[in-house]
């Protein structure tokens, strides 16, 4: 033992508080926990607080001031995947599930979901401008129970189905439909974060997760994967841009961010209906939505295009975090508890700007971006696993314990 080391800590005893900071230095982010999906992790929620507080210009490929534009939606679909990769990770990592495990399972993804779905509902009652994710979060981790023991190429065949169709099926519903709304369609198919786009990229995510993420093989595949996604979403968005195709797309939107319905009046029975789906135009609706690039238009370009620079993202943090992991370890103890981040940045907003407030303002982006990164390092350091991540874990086990109905496998009953 040279003079640097640390004597192991004796089985069940507590690490002596003054040498907390040099095991974690010395441990975190080491096998098996990934320490490139944490620093894509931070990435996220830094992009995110960017995307809710940063004043940024149009994005021109051309002029680097305005790439921090590319926080807007790219941030919270990089979550996405990610969030698929996680529930791989915890349900079986590159293995898919026994039979015998998924009753556990469900129960653990459903008290997570319902967890994750009341902290999003608390933080909306917060009044702010922001878009809460975790409420449909909460839904995503029951929503993707039926896919757990789905193969990666089955779950690339459905992300990529719901990617390609999803968007035309749903804009050709709405424009046939007259614009339906109501709180349940305005929440899951037509509000900020339509289920069928982050069902897609969560599949996606779900297959990474399976294929041995950890491998530098998988990550340099997904690297060279998420560059011709994005160059293809991308591509579709500039050639719907250059022939006007999307030219109208914000304009048309018909609905506000909880589904209601902003400028279209539908006509009562049937008396209107031809000249009413004359105007909503639904081959117009449908082309649209493929060619839709811009973020939250829920189209195919943008899946595309922004989930492949989300993998692309994921694939570079896990090269990246292997010769650089000192330097990245505060970036990977932010994304080691992103939902308790999430929180503390949205609740921020609102000790700055009051209840309803609005504001935008870089220094303050910054500001938030170093004192999340301070606070979450210290936490790691000293206390492990976030505070809302430990209440998420608290609620998958309590829904754990619930007793289940006997279930009769070959000849025998088992409980």
């Amino acid at each position: 033992m040279t003079t640097t080391e640390l004597p192991p800590a004796p089985q069940g005893a507590r690490t002596p508080i003054a040498l907390r900071p040099l095991r974690w230095l010395r441990g975190f982010g080491r096998p098996p926990r990934i320490l490139g999906l944490d620093v894509a992790r931070g990435l996220a929620i830094l992009g995110m607080a960017g995307a809710h507080i940063g004043e940024t210009e149009p994005f021109e490929w051309l002029d680097p001031a305005t790439w921090t534009d590319l926080v807007h939606g790219r941030s919270s679909i990089l979550f996405a995947v990610l969030a698929g990769v996680s529930i791989a990770l915890m349900t079986g990592r590159s293995a898919v599930p026994e039979r015998e495990r998924l009753p556990d399972i469900r129960l653990r993804l459903i008290g997570r979901g319902a967890v994750i779905f009341v902290i999003g509902l608390a933080l909306e009652m917060l009044n702010t401008p922001i878009a809460v994710i975790l409420t449909l979060y909460g839904l995503l981790y029951v929503a993707v129970i039926p896919f757990l023991r789905w193969r990666p190429w089955q779950l690339l065949l459905g992300a990529g189905v719901l990617a390609l169709a999803a968007p035309a099926l749903l804009a050709f519903l709405a424009a046939v439909m007259l614009h339906p709304y109501g709180a349940g369609i305005g929440f899951v198919l037509y509000g900020s974060y339509p289920i069928t786009v982050w069902m897609a990229l969560l599949l996606g995510g779900l297959a990474l997760g399976r294929m041995r993420v950890d491998r530098l093989r998988t990550a340099v595949i997904a690297l060279v994967v998420g560059v011709v996604l994005a160059v293809v979403g991308y591509g579709l968005g500039v050639v719907g841009q250059a022939t006007g195709i999307t030219a109208s797309l914000e304009g048309s939107s018909s609905y506000a961010a909880d589904g209601s319905s902003e400028v279209w009046s539908p006509p009562s029975g049937w008396d209107g209906y031809p000249q009413a789906l004359a105007g909503t135009d639904p081959l117009h609706a449908v082309v649209t939505a493929v060619f839709a690039v811009e973020p939250h238009s829920g189209g195919t370009a943008e899946i595309l295009g922004s989930g492949g620079l989300a993998l692309a993202v994921i694939a570079l943090c896990l090269l990246l975090s292997r010769p650089l992991r000192w330097p990245l370890l505060p970036l990977g103890a932010l994304g080691s508890m992103p939902l308790s981040a999430y929180s503390a940045h949205v609740a921020s907003i609102v000790l700055v700007a009051g209840p309803g407030g609005f504001f935008s303002s870089n220094p303050f982006w910054g500001l938030t971006a170093v004192g999340l990164l301070l606070v979450t390092t210290l936490w790691s350091m000293f206390f492990g696993r976030g505070p809302l991540e430990r209440l998420v874990g608290r609620g998958a086990a309590a829904m754990a314990a619930i007793p289940t109905s006997p279930v009769i496998t070959g000849h025998r009953l088992e409980s």
